[in-house]
This record gives C-alpha cells, sequence and structure tokens, in this order.
C-alpha cells in the first residue's frame, strides 16, 4: 500500500472522547438543577444529536457559515429547552463556561503516544469541523501534538462536504490522494474517499458509551483498519 505523505485526523469520536467529557461537564449542572430523571451521558448524546442538523443548515446554504462553537451555543439551548430547562434561568455565564466543555475534552488512552509516533514519519493536522481557538484549547490541555490545526475555517466549509477535505490537502500543497483521512467515522471516510483521499479507520467502540455507531451501515474495505492510533503507527512502522 503506497504511503501518504500526511495524515489528516477526525478529533470528536476519533482522538478524543466527547461523550465522556460532556458529560463530565453537565453533570454540576445536572445536579443543581435537581434533575435525576437524565443522566449527564444522556445529556451529552441529546448535544451531540444536535450537532449534523446545525452543521446541515450551513452546507445547504441555509445560514452563512459560522464556527462550531457557535452552533455548540445554539444546541445547548435547543436542548435545554427541550428538557423544560430556561436557558435564561441558568445565565450567559454558565451557558458559555458549559459551551467551552468542548474545549475540555480527554484523549482517548492511545492517542497522545499514537500521535506522537505517527508524527515522527508523517505531518499530523486536524480535519475537523472543530473551530481553531476550540482546538487549540483541547491540544493544550490534552497535550495533542499537531503539527498544524485546519478544518472548517480553512475551508468555510463543514464535512462532509468535499471541499473540507480538498482545502486541506490544497494547505498542504499535497494531492488529495497523497492525504489520508484517520477517522472513527465510516460516513466522514466515505466522503474522505470520494474527494479522492486515502482513509484510515480507527475503531471507537465506546464511543457512544457502547451502543452501535449510528454510520455503520457506511462501512467500507479501507486502506488500513485499526483499534488503535497506536496500532496505526505500528502498521506504518512496518510499511
Amino acid at each position: 500500500m503506497r504511503l501518504p505523505k500526511a495524515l489528516a485526523f477526525d478529533v470528536f469520536g476519533t482522538v478524543v472522547d466527547w461523550r465522556g467529557g460532556i458529560a463530565r461537564e453537565a453533570a454540576p449542572l445536572l445536579d443543581q438543577l435537581g434533575r435525576t430523571d437524565i443522566t449527564p451521558e444522556a445529556f451529552a448524546d441529546g448535544w451531540r444529536a444536535r450537532y449534523q442538523p446545525a452543521m446541515a443548515r450551513v452546507r445547504s446554504g441555509e445560514r452563512p457559515f459560522v464556527i462550531l462553537d457557535t452552533l455548540h451555543r445554539e444546541t445547548l439551548e435547543d436542548l435545554l429547552v427541550s428538557l423544560d430547562i430556561d436557558p435564561a434561568a441558568v445565565g450567559d455565564a454558565r451557558l458559555h463556561e458549559l459551551t467551552l466543555g468542548w474545549h475540555r475534552l480527554d484523549p482517548w488512552p492511545d492517542a497522545v503516544a499514537g500521535l506522537t509516533r505517527l508524527k515522527r514519519r508523517f505531518p499530523i493536522v486536524t480535519l475537523s469541523n472543530g473551530n481553531i481557538a476550540l482546538m487549540l484549547d483541547m491540544a493544550r490541555r490534552a497535550g495533542l501534538p499537531w503539527d498544524a490545526i485546519l478544518g472548517a475555517e480553512v475551508s468555510g466549509h463543514y464535512k462532509p462536504d468535499p471541499e473540507a477535505y480538498l482545502a486541506t490537502a490544497r494547505a498542504l500543497a499535497i494531492q488529495p490522494d497523497e492525504l489520508c483521512l484517520v477517522a472513527a467515522h465510516h460516513s466522514d471516510l466515505g466522503a474522505a474517499r470520494a474527494a479522492g483521499l486515502l482513509t484510515a479507520y480507527v475503531d471507537r467502540p465506546m464511543e457512544y458509551g457502547g451502543r452501535p455507531a449510528p454510520d455503520r451501515h457506511f462501512a467500507q474495505v479501507w486502506e488500513w483498519s485499526v483499534a488503535s492510533l497506536i496500532e496505526l503507527a505500528d502498521l506504518f512502522t512496518e510499511t
């Protein structure tokens, strides 16, 4: 298998555990409100479920491009309303701090070591829908050793728009087929492949708390398929 010239990484779910992190951030609010009817994990799932529909409005042209922090704040308020919680009663400062919870997600146990090894051989960059400030805060807190933070603000597009992938290749001055997307999501990898990129699948069975991934029906035979970023580094070391 021909090796790529650079690796681009999906981040939420692939490199960091969004569900566990957001559950941790939400738990104090739910406890304060006495909402024993909803678990922190269910709160995280409900917030994440609004992620794709919010981006779809941008992708369709229904609204101009806005950064993910803005979408996260809007979808948080929508989630609270659906739970009969008044966002105004929570307060702007608390809502802002909870939105910043996405900046404080923990890496999967293999992520930092795997990325560090992969970086010895390839440039490693983000190809995320997250905005630069979010990715930067997360990287500094978690010790993620990116060579560059790219993604939605670089392209002005949200994945799975083809331009999100093609703009990343252009930014690195390489051809699409010289760039490999590393992701835990079959739908993301399918869109990357359609745009001409190489693909590497990383299995993250606990991304949804052990439940089957919602995009499992998009699975294909990817160029590489591994159980961890350390295993991916092992494969590339052997090649």
